[in-house]
């Protein structure tokens, strides 16, 4: 149960710190005094988006800290435990929300996300308001409210049906990977042989791009590097050239060498650049001899080299990578080709799946009509005593069979409507069809009777459900609450005398003024105080007589 919640400029409010009981906590006040806040201040605890318009007028950061104190063996703890934060059966939760967006949640001391903080208190706190009027109307949501009543077998049943779709879904990508059907591994064997028949037919090799790419440059500078060659070799080699002056100059120093080793040094060394220029002359002459290109050699070259580039361009960017995308080619080719053994033993390995999955949903499908006739009876009762006394509710089940069933789901192939009716002698009809809203109220009320023994919750919190409820009929919503929460805490909001009349503990939430700012407060009211409230909401004087029926109408409500 929820025993403390503490707040921190939260919207209007500066400061609030509020007890509860046990038991029915009624929270009542003007419209627009802020009860909304703090149900916005819950459920930011339980792990609700944050917002940071939230945060107080000119303050950095709200705050809020419940305090919550659960049975050893709830499933909260178990919670708790899967990670790691010790626990004796107090859970306190703190939220804080700076205005830069930045937040922090603890429980217990330890951090914890958004995600980890919804995993726990979802074992906590069932909140109801008018939105969850819509809830119950969306049939997709009412088969789960006849999951919630189901038990272990019904949990048994969904859990080897999660089981049984995981496994055929990775059977179906087996099967995908291994090329799919007959036909989708018949395209893909195809593509395959063609990829590797057109790598090999292109006949690779590593390196050769690079080597055709530089003889394609010399092709295309033929004419420049032959003239340099040419302009090279008549430089050393012609008349008048390197060649013909080392000679002289070489014919003059041989006529003085004897006369000093030194002239004699010079004139070998002449010597050498000259057998030197004439062995680069003559090499320069062996390239210019060399140095032809056809036409066929221009075309061919430029012919296997856009050959290379589509290759690559579809398989890899270089040699090599071609070369390992065919051999893995190769290897999914083979696969595929031995695979059809496989795909039939995963097939039939389906089919098996198959035929428990629509067996379990068969069965899941008569556990929820069985608990739905207990349901929908002690719903009736419930109604009944909530001032609807010829209602009438019953769950209606689509038939299936094989050739109709929904293999494919873990919630079986139920598609179930909750029809209604509320007068002698009309007939049942889809409950979004005939429920008023004070009606539906009441329905959702009697609903939730029937789950508080089941969910494991501590705590509910109605907001505003009995909206356009009054009379007579008001006094045994009181009842119900009062009823619910003698084994289930209960925080409602309400605006109705009986329920404030019914409560444990009563709270007036109000606006006040203070250094020229409104703040919301929340009070714990004293029996007198009550008193006054109940007048309040009755719209009565404060007489005598109407302080004694307001007395007595508390006095109803006493155990």
């Amino acid at each position: 149960m929820l025993n403390r919640l503490f707040v921190k400029n939260v919207a209007l409010i500066y400061e609030a710190d509020i007890e509860f009981d046990n038991g029915l906590n009624v929270l009542s006040g003007e419209t627009g005094s802020g009860k909304s806040v703090i149900l916005d201040s819950v459920n930011f605890i339980l792990g609700c988006k944050a917002d940071r318009t939230m945060i107080r007028y000119g303050e950095r950061e709200a705050f809020v800290r419940a305090e919550f104190s659960v049975d050893v063996n709830s499933k909260a703890l178990k919670k708790l435990e899967e990670y790691d934060i010790e626990s004796d059966g107090n859970l306190i939760i703190s939220r804080k929300l700076s205005s830069d967006g930045k937040g922090s949640i603890k429980i217990n001391g330890n951090g914890v996300t958004v995600s980890m903080l919804k995993n726990i208190t979802q074992h906590l706190v069932d909140v109801h308001g008018q939105s969850e009027h819509f809830f119950l109307l969306n049939e997709d949501n009412q088969l789960k409210v006849i999951d919630g009543i189901l038990g272990e077998n019904g949990k048994t049943v969904k859990s080897r049906l999660s089981e049984l779709i995981a496994r055929k879904k990775e059977l179906y990508g087996k099967i995908n990977s291994l090329g799919g059907n007959e036909e989708e591994r018949a395209r893909k064997l195809d593509l395959l042989e063609f990829q590797i028949n057109e790598i090999e037919n292109a006949g690779i090799k590593i390196g050769e791009f690079e080597e055709l790419k530089t003889r394609q440059n010399l092709i295309l500078n033929v004419e420049r590097i032959l003239s340099a060659i040419n302009t090279a070799k008549a430089v050393l080699n012609d008349d008048g050239g390197c060649g013909d002056l080392l000679t002289t100059a070489n014919r003059e120093m041989s006529r003085i060498s004897g006369f000093s080793d030194e002239y004699l040094n010079i004139c070998n060394r002449l010597e050498g650049l000259n057998t030197e220029i004439s062995d680069v002359a003559e090499t320069l002459s062996d390239m210019a001899d060399n140095l032809s290109v056809d036409e066929n050699e221009v075309r061919q070259v430029e012919e296997r080299l856009n050959i290379l580039k589509t290759i690559k361009k579809k398989y890899g960017t270089d040699e090599a990578e071609v070369l390992a995308f065919k051999e893995k080619a190769k290897a999914e080719y083979d696969a595929i080709y031995e695979s059809s053994a496989i795909i039939d033993k995963c097939g039939k390995e389906i089919l098996k799946c198959d035929d428990e999955i629509y067996s379990l949903s068969v069965k899941l499908s008569e556990l929820r009509k069985n608990a739905s006739e207990n349901f929908c009876s002690n719903v009736e009762k419930e109604l009944h005593t909530l001032n609807i006394p010829d209602a009438k509710f019953c769950v209606n089940f689509k038939d299936f069979d094989k050739s109709t069933a929904n293999l494919n789901s873990a919630n079986g192939s139920d598609e179930v409507s909750f029809a209604f009716s509320a007068n002698k002698g009309e007939p049942l009809k889809p409950l979004s069809k005939v429920i008023s809203g004070g009606e539906m109220s009441r329905f959702m009320l009697a609903v939730k009777a029937q789950l508080k023994d089941l969910n494991g919750i501590s705590t509910y919190i109605f907001d505003e459900i009995d909206t356009g409820i009054s009379g007579y009929t008001a006094g045994t919503v009181a009842e119900k609450f009062k009823s619910i929460s003698k084994k289930t805490q209960i925080l409602a909001v309400s605006h109705l005398p009986q329920v404030c009349a019914a409560s444990d503990a009563q709270f007036l939430i109000f606006k006040t003024e203070e250094s020229g700012k409104t703040l919301t407060k929340v009070k714990r009211l004293s029996d007198n105080e009550k008193i006054d409230e109940i007048l309040r909401l009755t719209g009565s004087i404060a007489s005598e007589s109407a302080r004694k029926h307001a007395e007595e109408l508390i006095g109803k409500f006493k155990n």
